[in-house]
């Protein structure tokens, strides 16, 4: 089974992931950590700065081939991160979709305004995270941009609105 772990920035998808690895004993691939091992070794023109789409376009494909590579040899796997594209179902035809579980976390603006300092505090909790600077609006907007994308494409998704326990 693969599982697909996606959110807008702090939304806890990494210590997610690492929740299922440390139940299932699944591996688990961090979209960041591909991302940053192409940007360092110098084979990608990408920055960490660059645009969250320019990073999906070059990002997916390569995490896509990487999904039907496991599905093909009986392999589990989580994969987590925001580079996930909400229309990432047109890749796959049934037989890859039947093996697949999506999951997108997502904080409700009420939760974000009561928790923003635990979520700041949270921030590095599995990931070291060199220079992170928070904006509460722009964490808001990132989190309603996900709900509507979420059911415009009927994705299954994860809201944090009261207590962030994520359990599946």
């Amino acid at each position: 089974m693969i599982y697909l772990i996606t959110g807008a920035s702090h939304t806890g998808k990494t210590a997610f992931a690492q929740k299922l690895l440390e139940k299932y004993n699944f591996p688990y691939l961090s979209i960041d950590h591909l991302k940053m091992g192409l940007i360092r070794s110098g084979n990608s023109d990408l920055t960490p700065l660059s645009k969250d789409n320019d990073l999906t376009s070059y990002l997916w494909p390569i995490v896509r081939e990487i999904i039907k590579t496991a599905i093909e040899n009986n392999q589990n796997l989580i994969i987590e991160g925001c580079y996930i594209p909400a229309n990432w179902k047109k890749d796959f035809d049934e037989t890859y979709l039947n093996n697949i579980k999506y999951y997108c976390l997502i904080m409700t603006e009420d939760y974000i305004r009561k928790n923003f300092e635990d979520i700041k505090n949270y921030a590095n909790i599995i990931e070291n995270r060199i220079s992170d600077s928070l904006d509460i609006e722009e964490i808001i907007k990132d989190n309603s941009q996900r709900m509507e994308l979420a059911k415009q494409y009927n994705l299954n998704y994860i809201l944090i609105d009261d207590k962030y326990n994520i359990e599946i």
